[in-house]
């Protein structure tokens, strides 16, 4: 499973992010910077081996669904999706938010996938939120694994991420958590064994934070490159040269 975010350690990130070439739909030309009361919203992760969705308008939930898959996000997300569009009224626009992660790499890429041909095709508002600022309570830090012997640590206040994850050493995990707070993971197990709260990707949660976001900060999301959280760069392996051999000793 890959992992994701591509920002500078400890860089302040804005919430949310969107599809390129999506400004001035949906509304774009009326600014306003009132909460909005009842703003309905399709919600869509698969961020880890668990997809879900959703369709909230305020703290009404019209549809929820939730599917298993390791691997095969793309052929199991579809079906539940048209239920969910079954949901929204006819005529009505929704707001789509799609999970950005970090998690699964490739079930990212299926969700925004999705999400932009929707938003294509009935001219709908679309952005990204980090999945692991979807957790039901509003303030807490994040511990999580990221690989090649490192782990990540991220804050989150009044619902919003509001730093980049920062990759840490197992000793500093350790550390961090140990000092007290609200501590989640949305990994599978708890990294290092550490006291903290697993959770998962909620999407009832995310649409019903996007359903009361402001609606200026709402319209600056949807102006942001929607696109995965890449924790670390790639790893590439190098093939070998042909023609060299290691000498029998």
């Amino acid at each position: 499973m890959g992992l994701i975010l591509r920002l500078m350690p400890g860089s302040p990130v804005p919430p949310a992010f969107s599809v390129p070439g999506l400004r001035g739909m949906a509304g774009h030309g009326m600014e306003s910077p009132s909460m909005p009361d009842s703003r309905l919203v399709l919600a869509l992760d698969l961020s880890s081996p668990r997809g879900v969705l959703a369709v909230v308008r305020g703290d009404e939930v019209l549809f929820e669904a939730a599917f298993q898959s390791e691997r095969s996000h793309n052929a199991q997300v579809f079906a539940p999706l048209g239920k969910a569009l079954e949901a929204i009224p006819m005529n009505e626009k929704a707001v789509i938010v799609v999970g950005t992660g970090p998690g699964s790499y490739t079930g990212v890429r299926i969700s925004i996938a999705a999400a932009q041909g929707l938003a294509l095709s009935r001219g709908w508002d679309l952005l990204g939120w980090p999945s692991i600022a979807t957790s039901e309570i509003a303030d807490y830090s994040v511990i999580g694994d990221a690989r090649r012997g490192q782990f990540y640590h991220a804050t989150v206040h009044e619902g919003r991420m509001i730093q980049a994850p920062v990759l840490i050493s197992a000793t500093e995990a350790g550390a961090l958590v140990s000092g007290g707070g609200t501590w989640q993971s949305f990994d599978a197990r708890a990294p290092l064994d550490l006291a903290v709260t697993l959770v998962q990707p909620d999407a009832v949660a995310l649409g019903k934070r996007i359903s009361r976001l402001p609606e200026a900060e709402l319209r600056q999301g949807c102006k942001r490159t929607l696109e995965p959280f890449y924790l670390q760069e790639a790893f590439i392996t190098v093939a070998r040269k042909a023609g060299k051999h290691v000498s029998a000793m």
